[in-house]
């Protein structure tokens, strides 16, 4: 009996370690406060896009290996990974409108009526539209796959899919929510936001066995999410 199932798209032990080590050098800004230092004056959007811009690339030279095993199934089967990201994202714009409505029930006073993450990236999006296209288009989405997908969903697998789940989507929701959090402790509920979209790239990425799957995914859904805030 032939034996379809597909082999594990998986990082090694450095490139794991890498990938998870970038995420608090990121989260701290550690890069774009280095482009402070060496290029004083530089706007808010030039030093957002200088982190991605760092990190995407140093990442993906760590992660080389990787992303160069996982093309390998892209060139096979692009039509199935394409197709799956493009099922994903219809699938997440599903959820997040149903999201949506059930959220506008609750009272102001219960869950914000706002997500400071998306004013944010719209507000730097109006000073400097190329780069923070290019930085929601492309760069984030290969930047945050890599740690992510890549590094903590691929890394907890090898011992529980379950918590690898459970951890990847909560980190990924965290991610987004928890510098405004830090100033207002009513945001954290925005992380609720984040949990279909962090579900969904675990689950295209797993089906493909591909992180390029979650790639496409992500800069999709960036894209339909840039074009609805502007």
């Amino acid at each position: 009996m032939e034996n379809n199932k597909l082999p594990v798209s998986r990082m090694s032990k450095w490139e794991s370690v890498f990938a998870i080590g970038w995420l608090p050098v990121h989260v701290l800004g550690l890069p774009a406060l280095l482009l402070a230092r060496l290029l004083p004056g530089l706007s808010a959007a030039n030093l957002n896009f200088g982190l991605y811009v760092i990190g995407a690339f140093a990442l993906s030279l760590l992660c080389l290996g990787f992303l160069r095993r996982d093309f390998d199934r892209l060139w096979e089967q692009p039509l199935s990974i394409v197709g799956t990201a493009v099922m994903g994202c219809l699938a997440l714009l599903v959820l997040n409108y149903i999201l949506s409505i059930l959220l506008s029930i609750l009272p102001a006073s219960i869950f914000p009526d706002t997500n400071p993450n998306n004013e944010a990236v719209l507000d730097l999006v109006k000073s400097e539209k190329a780069r923070m296209v290019c930085t929601t288009l492309l760069l984030a989405p290969i930047l945050e796959e890599l740690i992510f997908r890549g590094g903590i969903f691929g890394l907890i697998r090898r011992k529980s899919r379950a918590l690898a789940y459970v951890v990847c989507v909560l980190a990924f929701g965290v991610y987004h929510t928890w510098q405004y959090a830090l100033m207002d402790p009513a945001y954290w509920l925005n992380l609720i936001q984040y949990l279909p979209a962090g579900v969904l790239l675990c689950w295209c990425y797993e089906q493909t066995e591909c992180i390029w799957t979650s790639i496409f995914l992500h800069m999709l859904f960036n894209g339909v999410s840039l074009w609805a805030l502007l």
